[in-house]
């Protein structure tokens, strides 16, 4: 029970003696704020005669934010329409059916406009769409507004228009024909039919053309299996929430295995009904977002992961090769074959003979989780194809080559050795949005589009067919891959018109514009014959060890680094390490002490850490950080990939190291050596920043057989206070006089501790929607970071207080006794993970309120916290008296401001902004408002059409874009809502409910199975 559970973010909390720590609990602001440095001589200002208004500008704010504060806003002048389009209209948003798919991320979305601008992106609910927005596609529509983006075609480096280009590629095609010289189209997964249409009819008219798909995050090995099996290049696709028992083995299926989009099914099963809920084993080498999220999480090296699988499969197969036997794996894979049907296994060693036995045991499991007919068409990437076509250019044998939508100078783990073999083809052309590190020394470099400036279509699972439609007109002078093969095949047709005559479904052209997807019938796929699964396993079974693994991986922020230049996504607190700005070596704690490596947090709860140097198979990386991982595996470390990049970047984004220069043979897996090496690097680490430890009832969580044998009160605990000497429910006793709250609306939030991921797609949707800044890593190091939503991530050791007493008193001996309080001092070795989303709880009886002196602060009827920017003179005594620690001062202008170099400095930056919501100034106090405008705009929008609000028609931009539902928001006096339905759930808690605030936010334990 949460009572008796000892709950950490950082190591640092398991020192007791912890002077930061300690300091940390007891001081709201961790650096002391610098007033003498803005308020001049102290004598001038003795002598000076203020107004009140004067006086708290001078008092409350810290960097001269009271001078400002007295001027008048800028003022912007605006040009109206001279023929304003019919569709336009002032004020309302538009939105508009659409899909991303940039060779990584995929997923059928709704883009909001404004004005003709894309500024948020929304989750496509409508039935048949595939996959939700996570944190990277809500942010791509920043990367539309990139100042950075390749405007114009170039030639040797100089503006061209794509005539000229395009003169040169077809004459450079034709001389390949006549000699006899290789053309090769090198392109990332479109997913795209009528792109592959468009490349068959090229090759069809070039018999000496070729096509060659590269993934830059390779699942090569997975697609050989399923081909080898199954006789179709593509993946198995897999639904969660039909599975009882999950076993995961090295595939992090909440995260980015096999193009993620897993979780929503997922969480079906992970909220208990009926007394039931699924069970999920983990086994893994470092935490990842399906560790964290696991009933059971082992962490172990990736051959003893390979060891696992063999066992496994011969419990599922009855079979009998290999002899390792390992008593967790025996008990995962004996309930997994309990299951039957009910249960599923997957796994992400990037190797063809562990993918082959997943395909043998979800076979033999006839598990329903495991879908061969709508089969995953987003990974098409041959790493044979790849190494022949380096092989190829290096013997000079291909003649022309015309990229798209790839960097492989960047991502390749030999880009210089592609770099140096791009000089003996005759011609290179890069397709691509940004003049990157390919494009920058390719011959001739293309301009594209946005996805969200161009027509497409995807086929992201067998089966379904959807539409990518512009919701702006192109901001550069961009060509479309698609229109340039239309040209090069001599079909003078536009790709729309392409696309518009090619199809021939259900529906209407017009429908299918409008509803973005169409479902069409999934083709079966039959397995094939003679494939040696035994044979794969007894491979499997002869693996061992190294003395160190090195396990590349994707960070939930950047992904592949496709989007390393898009700030939200850099401040993007990883969910396991809380680190933004940087990617990092994520160790043991045993593994750190043998090698010499450290992690020490300084004086203002910043983290510092040391250096290493990674050698692999020659290949060294020097100067990477190193984070000290609780639950990393011992003889294992961990890298991000996507980071380190520098061509056509902002500086400021020019963070990390390149870990492709590692990712050889296109294997997750690398056998490293590690050196430590002087200095020390400086986290951007939110780890011990706005932390509520020290504090009761954060977390609650209980086990499945409590929760259904014992009354809520023995594990949904009320905290009780003392009245006249008596102690009472805390929740029956309040110091306010409360008003009749039962009349009109009245918003509530519930978050579900069992549904919650981790994934941080609220996250980045509330930075959209809310204009919230980014300030940079120096800023985040401070404590300053702006986030209006946090995701809290608490660890906690396996066991209670209790049962640590029951162990120690167990304990048989001296020698037995000194083994068993070691075991206890390391809880980091395997921890427990939660996560907590925590905004503003909209309290009743908000403490903020009593003490702003000018009333910027303030409650209203419908439940909602205000904020009047205007009046507040940002005193932060709000921020001061808030037990969660939710709200934000603006230390800086942000906006326009050159010093934070963020895409909110240049006007077309600023095309993002939502103008719902008020660009806040420097000395202004700021924090979640519970989308104020979408609750307005949804009130206003059902009294124009004469009606009521539908009973879940209400929304925030957290809720709507939790694909999990963790989040629901609502009218909690409509009885028909769904959060009206959670709030009367045994599992609902508030948070600090002990301090009697009376949130309008509330949570449900988290129940583990």
């Amino acid at each position: 029970m949460s009572s008796n559970k000892k709950y950490w973010k950082s190591v640092e909390e398991l020192n007791e003696n912890s002077s930061i720590v300690e300091t940390l609990r007891n001081n709201e602001f961790v650096e002391e704020i610098p007033t003498n440095e803005f308020l001049g001589d102290a004598a001038t200002l003795a002598t000076s005669s203020t107004t009140r208004r004067d006086f708290l500008k001078y008092v409350g704010f810290t960097t001269a934010a009271a001078s400002l504060a007295a001027c008048e806003g800028p003022v912007h002048k605006s040009i109206p329409y001279v023929v304003q389009p019919e569709e336009i209209i002032p004020g309302v948003a538009d939105y508009y059916a659409t899909t991303i798919a940039d060779g990584f991320d995929f997923a059928n979305i709704l883009v909001k406009t404004r004005e003709g601008r894309p500024v948020k992106i929304e989750n496509n609910k409508i039935a048949g769409a595939n996959f939700h927005a996570n944190a990277r596609v809500h942010a791509s529509v920043l990367s539309l507004y990139d100042n950075m983006r390749l405007k114009t075609s170039k030639i040797a480096g100089k503006d061209a228009t794509w005539d000229q280009a395009n003169a040169k590629i077809k004459s450079s095609v034709v001389d390949a024909k006549e000699k006899g010289g290789k053309v090769v189209l090198l392109t990332n997964t479109a997913a795209s039919p009528s792109t592959d249409r468009l490349i068959a009819q090229f090759i069809a008219s070039n018999p000496n053309a070729k096509h060659v798909t590269y993934d830059a995050v390779s699942s090569s090995d997975a697609l050989d299996a399923f081909e080898a099996v199954y006789g179709e290049r593509a993946l198995a696709d897999y639904d969660f929430s039909k599975a009882n028992v999950i076993v995961s083995v090295g595939a992090d299926f909440l995260g980015d295995w096999q193009g993620g989009g897993f979780d929503s099914g997922y969480a079906q099963g992970r909220v208990p009904q009926n007394g039931k809920m699924s069970r999920h084993f983990q086994f893994e080498a470092n935490m990842t977002l399906s560790g964290a999220a696991a009933d059971k999480r082992f962490p172990m090296t990736v051959a003893n992961q390979k060891q696992a699988l063999v066992q496994i499969y011969n419990i599922i197969t009855v079979s009998s090769i290999g002899s390792s036997k390992d008593e967790m794996v025996m008990k995962a894979g004996q309930q997994l074959k309990a299951a039957g049907s009910k249960g599923v296994l997957v796994c992400g060693i990037d190797d063809k003979n562990a993918q082959l036995l997943v395909l043998a045991i979800n076979r033999a499991l006839s598990s329903e989780a495991f879908n061969t007919s709508n089969t995953r068409q987003i990974r098409k990437g041959s790493n044979a194809d790849v190494k022949q076509l380096l092989a190829d250019m290096k013997s000079g044998a291909v003649h022309t080559l015309i990229m798209n939508g790839v960097n492989p100078v960047y991502s390749l783990p030999n880009g210089k050795e592609f770099a140096d073999s791009l000089k003996k083809v005759k011609l290179s052309v890069a397709f691509a949005m940004k003049e990157d590190e390919t494009a920058s020394i390719s011959n001739i470099a293309v301009a594209t589009p946005h996805y969200l400036e161009t027509w497409g279509d995807v086929s992201i699972v067998k089966g379904s067919y959807a539409l990518t439609q512009p919701t702006i007109r192109p901001l550069f002078d961009t060509v479309q891959f698609q229109d340039a093969l239309l040209s090069w095949t001599g079909n003078t047709q536009t790709y729309y018109n392409y696309l518009r005559a090619s199809w021939s479904g259900a529906k209407s052209w017009n429908q299918l514009v409008h509803d973005g997807v169409a479902v069409t019938e999934g083709i079966s796929a039959s397995a094939g014959a003679g494939v040696d699964f035994n044979g794969a396993a007894s491979t499997l079974s002869k693996a061992e060890s190294s003395k160190l693994e090195l396990v590349l991986y994707t960070k939930t922020g950047l992904g592949d680094g496709q989007q390393a230049n898009n700030p939200w996504l850099q401040e993007f607190p990883d969910p396991i390490t809380r680190a933004s700005w940087d990617n990092y070596l994520t160790i043991s704690q045993a593994d750190a002490t043998t090698s010499g490596i450290e992690n020490w947090n300084v004086a203002n709860g910043g983290l510092n850490g040391s250096y290493v140097t990674l050698t692999v198979d020659g290949v060294k990386l020097e100067k990477v950080p190193v984070i000290i991982q609780p639950g990393q595996a011992k003889g294992t470390v961990g890298l991000a990939l996507g980071y380190g990049r520098k061509a056509a970047m902002k500086e400021e984004m020019q963070v990390g190291i390149n870990a492709y220069t590692l990712y050889k043979n296109f294997s997750n897996l690398q056998n490293v050596t590690i050196a430590k090496e002087e200095g020390e690097h400086e986290f951007a680490c939110v780890q011990l920043q706005r932390t509520l430890m020290g504090r009761g009832d954060i977390i609650k969580e209980t086990s499945l057989d409590i929760f259904n044998t014992k009354e809520a009160g023995e594990w949904n605990l009320v905290p009780m206070v003392s009245l006249d000497h008596k102690e009472v429910p805390a929740t029956s006793v309040d110091l306010w006089e409360s008003f009749d709250r039962t009349v009109g609306h009245h918003f509530n939030l519930s978050i579900d501790l069992n549904s919650c991921t981790g994934c941080g797609a609220c996250v980045i949707a509330c930075h959209a929607e809310n204009n919230v800044p980014v300030v940079g890593k120096s800023e985040v190091r401070r404590s300053r970071d702006m986030h209006w939503l946090r995701i809290d991530r608490y660890y906690s050791a396996a066991t209670t207080f209790e049962g640590d007493n029951k162990l120690k008193e167990g304990s048989d001996g001296l020698l037995d006794s000194v083994a068993t309080l070691r075991g206890m001092e390391t809880p980091s070795d395997n921890p427990q993970v939660a996560f907590q989303p925590v905004m503003c709880q909209h309290c009743n009886h908000a403490p903020c309120e009593t003490v702003c002196p000018v009333a910027a602060t303030s409650h209203s009827r419908q439940g909602q916290n205000h904020m009047a920017y205007n009046r507040c003179v940002g005193t932060r005594y709000c921020a001061n008296n808030c037990p969660y620690k939710v709200r934000r001062f603006n230390w800086f202008l942000y906006n326009g401001n050159d010093e934070f170099d963020y895409h909110m400095n240049d006007d077309l930056g600023r095309m993002v902004l939502n103008p719902d919501v008020n660009v806040r100034s420097r000395g202004v106090m700021e924090k979640c408002s519970m989308c104020i405008q979408k609750t307005q705009s949804t009130i206003l929008t059902a009294k124009r059409e004469g009606r009521e609000v539908k009973s879940d028609e209400f929304e925030t931009a957290c809720s709507s874009a939790c694909t999990t539902g963790a989040m629901v928001f609502g009218d909690v006096n409509n009885k028909d809502s769904k959060v009206a339905e959670l709030s009367e759930d045994k599992r609902m808690y508030h948070l600090l409910e002990h301090i009697g605030t009376k949130p309008n936010v509330f949570y449900h334990v988290k129940v583990r199975n």
